[in-house]
C-alpha cells in the first residue's frame, strides 16, 4: 500500500490482506539498510489473524520516496505521519535495531498514539564504532558484509528455514545490497549515524505510557541483551510494565527464530489489543 505524505510516497506492506483501519493496527519498523521484507514471516500471520498490518519502508529505503531522514526523531515523526495518512488513531509499534529506537521515540513523544511497544535487538545507547561508520561512508560493500556476518549467530540457524536451500546470510546480504543500490549515496552511513547520535532513549523511555515487550538474542554481538538493561531499568523506574524475552539467536531474530519471534510478538500484541478494546 502506498500512502501520500505531503506529496512523497510512503510504502507499507499489509501482509497479503487489504489494510483495515477498523482492526487493531500494528506497525513494523525495520533496521538500518533494510526494508519491510525482514518482517515477511511475521506480518502475514498478523494480517490473517485479526490485525491491520503496516510494515514500513522507511524514507529512502525500498519503495518509499526519499530523501532518507538523518535523525531518529525525524523518523519517529514520519511514522506518526504514516498513522495519520492511514487513518489510524492508535497502533502497536514493533521495531528492530534502528527501528526499535524509532518506535521508542514515537512512544515517548506521542504516548496517546501508541498502544503497545515491542523492541527487538535494542540498546541504549546504540553506539556504532568509528571503524564501522568509516566503512559505511567510504566502503559500503565492506560494511554490509561485516554487519551481515555479525547479525547471524551461525552459518545456518537450526531450524534454519521453512524451505530447503534457503540461506539466511545470503538472503540478508542481497537485501542490504538491493536497498543500497536503490537508495541514495551513503544510505548505510546515514542510518548508522542516526543510531550513533541518538541520545534521548532513556528520556523517551521515562515518558512511555503503554506496555513494552523487549526481545533479545542471547547470541547477539551487535546489541547483546545487557545493552538493553539501561532501557529496561528506565522503563520500570517510570512504572511501565516490561516483558522481556531472550531467544537463542543473534541480531537477525526474525529470520533465525521466526516462529519464536512471532509467538512473542503475537502474544504481546493480543494483550495490547484486548486492553485497547476495553478503553
Amino acid at each position: 500500500m502506498m500512502l501520500d505524505l505531503n506529496g512523497r510516497g510512503a510504502y507499507a506492506y499489509t501482509g497479503g490482506k487489504s489494510f483495515d483501519a477498523a482492526r487493531p493496527a500494528i506497525v513494523f519498523i525495520h533496521g538500518a539498510e533494510h526494508d519491510h521484507s525482514v518482517w515477511a514471516l511475521q506480518t502475514r500471520y498478523f494480517a490473517h489473524h485479526g490485525f491491520g498490518v503496516l510494515a514500513l519502508d522507511l524514507p529512502g529505503h525500498g519503495r518509499s520516496d526519499g530523501p532518507a531522514l538523518s535523525t531518529i526523531g525525524a523518523l519517529a515523526d514520519w511514522v506518526i505521519a504514516v498513522l495519520d495518512a492511514a487513518n489510524v488513531q492508535q497502533a502497536i509499534v514493533v521495531g528492530h535495531s534502528m527501528g526499535s529506537l524509532i518506535a521508542l521515540d514515537a512512544a515517548g513523544r506521542y504516548p496517546d498514539r501508541i498502544a503497545g511497544l515491542a523492541l527487538l535487538a535494542t540498546a541504549a545507547p546504540m553506539t556504532v564504532s568509528d571503524t564501522l561508520l568509516d566503512a559505511a561512508r567510504e566502503h559500503e560493500p565492506e560494511a554490509i558484509a561485516m554487519v551481515n556476518q555479525w547479525s547471524h549467530s551461525t552459518i545456518a540457524a537450526k531450524p534454519s528455514s521453512p524451505a530447503p536451500g534457503f540461506w539466511l546470510q545470503g538472503v540478508n546480504q542481497r537485501l542490504m545490497e538491493r536497498v543500497s543500490l536503490r537508495g541514495e549515496a551513503q544510505l548505510f552511513h546515514t542510518d548508522f549515524s542516526a543510531c550513533n547520535t541518538y541520545a534521548d532513549a532513556l528520556e523517551r523511555a521515562a515518558a512511555v505510557r503503554c506496555p513494552v515487550c523487549i526481545v533479545s538474542g542471547k547470541r547477539d554481538v551487535m546489541t547483546p541483551p545487557r545493552a538493553a538493561r539501561p532501557l529496561i531499568d528506565a522503563l520500570r523506574t517510570a512504572g511501565t510494565p516490561v516483558h522481556t524475552v531472550e531467544l537463542d539467536a543473534g541480531h537477525a531474530l526474525m529470520s533465525e527464530q521466526p516462529d519464536a519471534t512471532l509467538d512473542a510478538l503475537f502474544a504481546f500484541a493480543l494483550g495490547c489489543a484486548k486492553a485497547q478494546a476495553k478503553k
